[in-house]
């Protein structure tokens, strides 16, 4: 492979503890966010000085959109997770590993802590032809990009 190559964004799993997840269409969201400290000091000489540091680390939230099929086990982690609502014994690592063309994963991203905070239901329509999809918003603690 020549450096510099890309990688396509289409090719990719997500790992829900030890299983996978078995269809996803696309996951959205995926950023790393620090919060910027603003330090303001006056020097000995009266001025102004102004500095930024970082802060803490932000917390984050991804959108998964995939196909309703009969896949339980991402559906009753989502169950567990809104209905149940336990997330301390429900929260889970989410692993999204991206492939390259032979199928061998190249980076992984690791989501930990999360939980299925928001459902949305497919649009039901008499004239469409689309199939019946959900999004499912997880919000994480802590994301680390290998």
């Amino acid at each position: 492979m020549l450096t510099g190559d890309s990688f396509s964004s289409s090719t990719f799993a997500i790992e829900l503890g030890e299983g996978a997840v078995e269809t996803v269409q696309s996951v959205s969201g995926l950023q790393l966010e620090q919060d910027v400290v603003e330090i303001r000091q006056v020097s000995p000489t009266g001025e102004l000085i102004r500095r930024k540091q970082p802060g803490a680390r932000r917390t984050g939230e991804i959108t998964i959109t995939r196909g309703m099929d009969k896949s339980t086990a991402f559906t009753d982690w989502i169950r567990a997770t809104l209905v149940d609502t336990d997330p301390d014994t429900t929260r889970r690592s989410i692993t999204i590993a991206l492939k390259d063309a032979k199928k061998q994963t190249v980076r992984r991203i690791h989501l930990s802590n999360a939980w299925a905070s928001r459902w949305e239901g497919p649009s039901f329509g008499a004239s469409g032809s689309g199939s019946a999809t959900e999004q499912v918003t997880i919000t994480y603690e802590d994301i680390t990009v290998e």
